[in-house]
């Protein structure tokens, strides 16, 4: 259904349509002259306006352009007993949709106002979905302006004059891709590609054509060429995110490709050039894993040509409050709705926290708490602390005593695996309650497990 407006100053046409038109099941508003209609156009919200050409006092083409004051994006059709070629054209100029000859019969009538509506249905939706895929595509900022993330900012600033390689590197959750999409906008290739690869989820085989594309027959299943990640950033940015996780047989070739520019499709001898500007990520210790004959050293030196390190959350908690509000704006402006406020004590709360999931972590918990407040004026201390605690505190504390002065990484995985003990080891469940994604909660585990510091129960 439909809110239509019918102008026409001749009473039998104007309630024939209107008649016709609400059998058809559409909310109709007549008016007999365009002043009326106007002042209608001011009150209420029209899908469709359907006018006359010839009326006195404000013809149909004088309407259409007042209308188009009032609601630019309302479909307008014409008719008119005297169609030219003439007035299609003005009236098309104008901004009208569409007219319609008089003398015309209802299913005539009815086709046009469901093709007018059905192309104004799509515009909306259209833009719409550009609105959305825009956000989506829009360059997150990295937020704070504390002493360690100002020296990060530096770095990148001036990492993207060049088009040399760069190692990210910090704990899960704070923000490589972001980074990694900073130095792509501050670089001279902007306007160019941005392509993005986790190379923990993909086996050797599958990585390698995601990489490098494959020849048609190159393997089971490829019944057509494919163009990889290197081909389709030429002249962009390729971000390698969790680099660590590459077989040690498909590290050679990207270390060709790093130093030549050069490789060959999956399936193929002919050599591929492109210029691509390579950034990779890890969370692991890439030096250890080179001392442990995991990672090659030469590919390692190859990437860490310019490093930079990204903080875990608790080494920069004077940047939470910035974080929050970040957050807090993006709900408000995504949800359409009035922006939250957190009172000053629970900034303080989140302050204190040791944040094992890093700024992922804190984002869940926001949107959580923007939720699950009852508080419609502000996002209270008590709402958040609960949240917060670390396991075995809600037992008197002895988990904190126990784990006080213990290393980072020992306090993380008693997180972790308390956390998977109580959701009885569910991965997704676990992941969600601590702002960290499941591939990378299976990345730890798979971790603990080589070295013989987990099992499954």
């Amino acid at each position: 259904m439909a809110k239509i407006l019918i102008v026409d100053d001749q009473d039998m046409m104007r309630d024939s349509l209107a008649a016709t038109l609400v059998r058809e099941g559409h909310e109709v508003v007549a008016a007999y002259d365009g002043q009326i209609a106007l002042q209608r156009l001011g009150e209420k919200k029209f899908d469709l306006m359907l006018t006359d050409l010839r009326m006195p006092k404000m013809t149909g083409l004088e309407l259409l352009t007042e209308a188009k004051k009032i609601r630019p994006d309302m479909p307008v059709v014409l008719m008119t007993a005297f169609a030219t070629v003439q007035t299609a054209v003005e009236a098309m100029k104008q901004g009208a949709y569409d007219y319609i000859q008089k003398p015309f019969d209802g299913e005539e009538l009815k086709l046009l106002i469901e093709r007018t509506l059905e192309h104004a249905r799509l515009r909306v939706e259209n833009q719409t979905l550009r609105g959305v895929v825009e956000s989506m595509n829009a360059p997150r900022p990295l937020v704070g302006d504390g002493a360690v993330m100002m020296q990060v900012k530096r770095r990148i600033e001036l990492v993207g004059k060049s088009n040399a390689t760069v190692l990210i590197r910090g704990p899960s959750g704070t923000g490589k891709e972001v980074a990694s999409r900073a130095i792509h906008i501050a670089s001279e290739r902007r306007d160019r590609p941005f392509l993005a690869v986790n190379c923990a989820a993909l086996s050797e085989s599958l990585l390698e054509s995601e990489l490098f594309g494959h020849e048609k027959g190159a393997f089971t299943g490829a019944d057509r060429v494919r163009r990889g990640r290197f081909e389709l950033a030429d002249g962009g940015t390729l971000l390698l995110d969790e680099i660590s996780e590459i077989a040690p047989g498909l590290q050679a070739k990207l270390l060709r490709v790093l130093q030549e520019n050069a490789f060959e499709r999956v399936g193929s001898s002919v050599t591929q050039q492109v210029d691509v500007r390579v950034i990779a990520t890890s969370n692991r210790d890439l030096e250890q894993a080179v001392h442990e004959g995991k990672f090659r050293e030469d590919l390692f030196y190859r990437l860490n040509v310019v490093p930079i390190e990204l903080p875990a959350l608790r080494d920069r908690a004077e940047d939470i409050p910035d974080l929050v509000r970040h957050f807090l704006s993006n709900i408000a402006r995504r949800d359409r709705a009035p922006f939250r406020h957190i009172e000053p004590e629970a900034v303080r709360v989140l302050q204190k926290y040791h944040w094992p999931g890093n700024v992922r972590e804190l984002q869940n918990l926001i949107e959580r708490a923007v939720i699950l407040e009852t508080d419609p004026g502000v996002i209270r201390a008590e709402t958040i602390a609960p949240w917060l605690k670390m396991p075995g505190e809600a037992r008197g504390g002895s988990g904190m005593e126990q784990l006080a002065g213990k290393p980072l990484e020992e306090v993380e995985k008693h997180v972790i695996l308390s956390t998977l003990e109580r959701f009885k080891g569910h991965r997704v469940k676990t992941a969600g309650a601590l702002g960290i994604g499941v591939r990378t909660l299976g990345m730890k585990i798979k971790k603990w497990k080589e070295v013989g510091e987990f099992a499954e129960t």
